[in-house]
């Protein structure tokens, strides 16, 4: 197996389907999880719905450069969730992020092995292979937090 379809599915696994490092995944840890709940602040925590903008802000921000755009994502605006006040709102961030993370993992699936060496937009950001990797820890730190506030919320 190559390296990018190594990466593409160390990506679902913490994204769609996976139970290899963490024994769950955003998709198994999110089914379950209502508007109300979504949007429950605990303490100081950011919301499960603001975690789950966050991290497709970013997966969409990568597929953007992925596909030859230009890096327009900004960590100042990675929160910038709209409010939720429904379950069909909840449901189409959710859908939302699953047609991303797959999208993200199929473009990844069809990059060259090479690619991953390449310079990622400019020198300071590093390379492709490091981007792609610092995308797959962040879901996991951010899936780690879910799990904790679902827990909270129970």
């Amino acid at each position: 197996m190559n390296t990018t379809s190594q990466l593409a599915k160390r990506f679902r696994e913490v994204m769609l389907d996976g139970l290899w490092i963490a024994n769950t995944n955003f998709k198994d840890q999110l089914k379950d999880v209502t508007w109300e709940q979504a949007t429950t602040k605990v303490g100081s925590l950011n919301t499960i719905a603001m975690l789950t903008f966050h991290i497709d802000y970013y997966i969409v921000g990568l597929i953007n450069v992925f596909e030859g755009g230009e890096l327009e994502i900004r960590d100042q605006y990675s929160f910038d969730l709209t409010l939720i006040e429904s379950q069909k709102q909840w449901e189409s961030l959710l859908g939302k992020l699953w047609n991303d993370s797959e999208n993200f993992a199929k473009i990844l699936e069809q990059m060259s092995d090479s690619k991953m060496n390449d310079v990622f937009v400019d020198e300071k950001y590093g390379t492709y292979l490091r981007n792609i990797d610092g995308m797959i820890e962040h879901a996991y730190y951010h899936l780690g937090q879910i799990t904790l506030i679902k827990k909270f919320l129970v």
